[in-house]
């Protein structure tokens, strides 16, 4: 797996590269946001992993520059700064998670190993043609070509975006739970958990379904529910 790394901070920098490639990756530094946006430009990665307080370019323009052009490697946020904007930010932004500073290595790795499961099994359940066209209202999710649509119009999501949605659809009618949503965002259910991370996503999520008369109805105490909109219904009535 070919990992870019893009951290200003030569000490930190130096020591997560010794252990990803430690760890088997294969990783390309870059020491500011030119840097970074340049070996994305020239080279082809499985995985960034982007600290948004680079130099001269921020962390978060390379990010949303990367997502104009590739809305589908996976992204992991380093940040500095442990708040709820700041974590806002970097997943409108296009990152699928994020880690705050100081972290322990072990951290990183698992994150790193539960993003790219994800992704490669969205992979293989594309080429394989596993997974149905699922509609409900005007929204329309194709797994098999990666694509969602709200009343025909593309709507862009990112990978953790793809398995929440894939998840409440499949679900439609049921409620899924916190732990069903980390479950399936770690592929393998044990070490992660979805976390405040979860209402961020899911606050996103339905901003992405606006117009489409589909809404995620928060059911307190237990999770969250796919359903008709009811207040499209009764505008349409």
């Amino acid at each position: 797996m070919h990992i870019l790394l893009a951290e200003d901070d030569t000490i930190l920098a130096d020591a997560l590269d010794a252990q990803l490639r430690g760890a088997g990756y294969t990783v390309e530094l870059a020491p500011n946001g030119p840097v970074a946006e340049y070996l994305l430009s020239r080279q082809t990665f499985d995985m960034a992993i982007l600290d948004l307080g680079l130099p001269m370019v921020d962390g978060l323009t390379v990010l949303r520059q990367l997502r104009a052009t590739n809305q589908h490697m996976p992204v992991i946020v380093l940040t500095a700064r442990d708040g709820l904007e700041s974590r806002v930010d970097g997943l409108d932004a296009g990152a699928d998670d994020y880690i705050t500073k100081p972290f322990d290595f072990p951290e990183l790795e698992a994150r790193v190993r539960a993003l790219i499961r994800r992704a490669t099994a969205g992979a293989a359940a594309a080429s394989q043609g596993a997974a149905a066209e699922l509609g409900f209202g005007h929204l329309q999710f194709d797994p098999r070509a990666r694509r969602a649509s709200v009343a025909g119009e593309h709507i862009e999501l990112s990978p953790r975006e793809w398995t929440l949605l894939e998840l409440l659809l499949v679900n439609r009618d049921n409620v899924v739970t916190k732990e069903q949503i980390a479950q399936a965002w770690t592929s393998d259910g044990g070490g992660l958990g979805a976390g405040n991370a979860t209402e961020v996503y899911i606050h996103r999520l339905r901003r992405r379904l606006e117009g489409s008369g589909v809404d995620i109805r928060t059911v307190r105490g237990l999770g969250y529910l796919l359903e008709a909109d009811s207040k499209a219904a009764s505008r349409a009535g």
